[in-house]
């Protein structure tokens, strides 16, 4: 299972939050679909008007070393 950052953005409201799923479209579905159901998702207003309604999702990867490093006498440090 793969942690995803889903944001929506619906009827002037923005909601974000993770979800545990499999890489594919039909498992971040039903696991968006599920988190809606429960009603644990915060809504904020965004204050934008129009015809905005999107959903988005990115993998959340837990790393627990900084990006860049460099190895000095033998020693990784972060640069």
């Amino acid at each position: 299972m793969t942690q995803f950052l889903v944001n929506i953005w619906a009827y002037d409201h923005h909601a974000k939050f993770e979800v545990s799923a499999e890489d594919n479209a039909n498992s971040i579905e039903s696991a968006v679909l599920d988190k809606i159901g429960k009603k644990d998702i915060k809504w904020e207003p965004t204050g934008m008007y129009g015809p905005v309604k999107r959903i988005t999702y990115e993998e959340v990867v837990d790393v627990r070393r900084p990006i860049q490093t460099k190895t000095i006498l033998g020693v990784e440090v972060a640069v």
